[in-house]
């Protein structure tokens, strides 16, 4: 995985994205009581998570389960 790209102070550099204000919402009310202090965190978790993996390593279920998922957030 490459490695974060930082500024000359060394802090990690942040870009903007966009998602559906209905998953906000819903990320919003799955971090409550987690420790998690905000939904960009929440994100970069779960993406830190899934990017971690080998391309390989996904099984069929397991890539099917999250298109499903994605389906359901309207994603696809």
């Amino acid at each position: 995985m490459k490695k974060e790209k930082r500024s000359a102070d060394n802090k990690v550099k942040y870009g903007t994205i966009s998602l559906p204000l209905p998953l906000i919402v819903l990320i919003k009310e799955k971090i409550k009581g987690t420790g998690l202090p905000s939904v960009s965190a929440y994100v970069s978790y779960i993406l830190r998570q899934v990017l971690s993996y080998d391309d390989k390593e996904f099984s069929e279920v397991t890539e099917e389960d999250i298109k499903k998922k994605l389906k359901k957030l309207g994603y696809i």
